[in-house]
């Protein structure tokens, strides 16, 4: 590819190669996994509780994400003839929506926690399986309707081209970038991390932390770490490509890293299928005491209601 006479023929090359050696173990253990997970959730838990709903919705998102990884790896060394058009952004689609979906749905798990542990009077009576479900719902339209206009993000040609490369300069308006970069990673990013902080500074004011408590805290890192890692590389890559675009940068070599940073990071950003894995593994030990949380923050905080009006 060339662009202003800067070449980004080596940049391409070396993708070609390194995307099936990330992209291979990536599929296979992701949907090994995921699958896993699913029959654990949906055949062996005899209950459905918040978490295990938030989660099964987790597992749905990354298997969506994972299916296209299959046409992603054939399209980065073949052509796709134009008649292909329509089903190359069905599947962009299907991988953008379980990106965000899966963003999203750990915002959720992160709120649903912190409901439990710091509010936990509030949480009994927000916090229910048909609430989870119900927030599961709204997470999958709004997904669904924020990827929509991706069906317009191809230019209509009649050449062949490389699906999940080579979209418009529609992709990368300020309009679609700032909404992708505020409401696809910050917002949720934010919300992520002060919800956990909140949850874990609760949990350690608590005083000793007993094996349960410590699960929770690992449920949280695992959490963190499962969007943060994978997702915050990937979205800095977006900025800077967006600012190539904009002709803020404008140095050949320095655009040739940038492209292949964000190629390279929204490879990695596929590990998040095997990341919120680790999550699967730490619910399933949580969900044995699903109540167990609620009822030692609310014993707790009527504690602290008690000592403070005495003051």
């Amino acid at each position: 590819m060339e662009t202003s006479n800067c070449s980004f023929e080596e940049v391409d090359h070396l993708m070609k190669s390194l995307e099936l050696v990330v992209y291979v173990p990536i599929f296979l253990c992701g949907v090994v996994l995921n699958v896993m997970a699913l029959l654990v959730f949906c055949v062996f838990l005899s209950k459905w509780s918040e978490s295990t709903i938030y989660m099964t919705n987790l597992v749905l998102m990354d298997l969506m994400l994972l299916f296209p990884l299959p046409f992603k790896m054939h399209a980065t060394n073949h052509m796709w003839t134009t008649h292909r058009r329509w089903f190359c952004s069905f599947l962009e689609s299907l991988y953008f929506i379980g990106m965000y979906g899966s963003i999203y749905t750990i915002a959720c798990i992160a709120v649903d926690r912190w409901l439990a542990i710091c509010h936990p009077f509030k949480a009994k009576q927000l916090r229910s399986p048909k609430a989870a479900l119900g927030t599961c719902v709204v997470v999958w339209v709004a997904v669904l309707v924020s990827i929509s206009p991706i069906y317009s993000f191809r230019d209509a040609s009649h050449e062949d081209f490389h699906c999940f490369h080579g979209f418009s300069r529609k992709v990368w308006r300020p309009v679609v970038i700032v909404c992708v970069e505020v409401f696809g990673y910050v917002c949720p990013a934010l919300v992520i991390v002060c919800c956990s902080v909140q949850t874990v500074w609760t949990l350690n004011k608590s005083g000793k932390l007993s094996p349960q408590s410590r699960a929770c805290v690992r449920i949280i890192y695992s959490s963190m770490c499962a969007f943060l890692a994978p997702f915050t590389p990937s979205h800095l890559a977006i900025l800077l490509q967006f600012l190539v675009h904009q002709g803020v940068i404008q140095d050949c070599k320095t655009k040739t890293r940038i492209s292949l940073f964000l190629q390279v990071a929204m490879c990695l950003a596929n590990i998040t299928c095997c990341l919120d894995a680790v999550c699967y593994y730490f619910i399933a030990h949580e969900v044995r005491k699903p109540k167990y949380f609620l009822r030692r923050s609310t014993v707790s905080q009527g504690k602290a209601t008690h000592s403070s009006s005495e003051l």
